[in-house]
């Protein structure tokens, strides 16, 4: 059994699908139902014992600024590849945590705090069955082992959540692949899962947390963040 120490919250991006509201917002920073996005991820993270919380901005990244005061533990990390470079430079930026971690992304709201649960048998994703079709990434399963991952979607299978734990031995496998793609072959497009699900899966046995689909949602389209909170439904047709 593995324990997570520390945690990786990615949380630069510009966030451009939530538009207008994230013209002068980071989405991680995005009001829903009177509660910030990220204060659900911090303070579920500290009632599962997690205090070191790495959070890697770019976009509007004064915004946060405050976090470290509000949240002892909090640090921040400047990504300054934010606005030409995909997920794998926020990674990049702080590989040097990677070791017993969960790594997060910002733009998600945490409903049920065993979905942030530190221990786990195996390195891996949180994931949701589903029947139906479905344009999110997803796994293939087999014996408790990742054996396939379709990045557009498809029918019946584990749909991927942006939650994952990383032992300390896969984490070091992480970091150097992290290093090779990004800084040596300059593949700054690469969301950083595709290094274990798809560039290099045979030097990963990596796993699921199955998760009730009521546990967490993710927001990634502003029509998503006004189905979730009528609040911004009248923004729909501002863009």
């Amino acid at each position: 059994m593995y324990h997570v120490e520390r945690a990786i919250i990615l949380a630069a991006g510009i966030g451009e699908r939530l538009r207008p509201v994230t013209y002068d917002m980071p989405k991680p920073l995005l009001w829903v139902h009177g509660r910030r996005m990220i204060d659900t991820l911090i303070q579920s993270l500290n009632r599962n014992g997690i205090h070191e919380i790495y959070i890697v901005v770019g976009f509007l990244k004064e915004r946060f600024s405050a976090l470290p005061s509000e949240y002892p533990g909090v640090t921040l990390i400047h990504n300054p590849w934010y606005d030409s470079c995909n997920s794998i430079a926020s990674l990049y930026c702080a590989r040097a945590h990677l070791n017993n971690t969960m790594i997060l992304n910002g733009d998600q709201i945490v409903y049920d705090d065993s979905a942030l649960s530190p221990d786990f048998e195996r390195s891996g994703y949180n994931a949701v069955w589903t029947d139906e079709p479905t344009d999110e990434w997803l796994l293939t399963v087999e014996n408790g082992v990742i054996t396939g991952c379709s990045p557009t979607g498809g029918v019946q299978g584990w749909q991927l959540y942006s939650v994952s734990r990383w032992s300390a031995e896969d984490a070091g496998k992480l970091r150097r692949h992290l290093e090779i793609e990004f800084a040596e072959k300059q593949h700054t497009q690469l969301y950083w899962d595709e290094l274990a699900l798809l560039c290099y899966p045979e030097e990963y046995r990596l796993g699921i947390r199955r998760m009730c689909p009521d546990d967490m949602v993710e927001i990634s389209a502003l029509e998503e963040l006004a189905a979730l909170d009528p609040g911004y439904a009248g923004l729909l047709n501002v863009r």
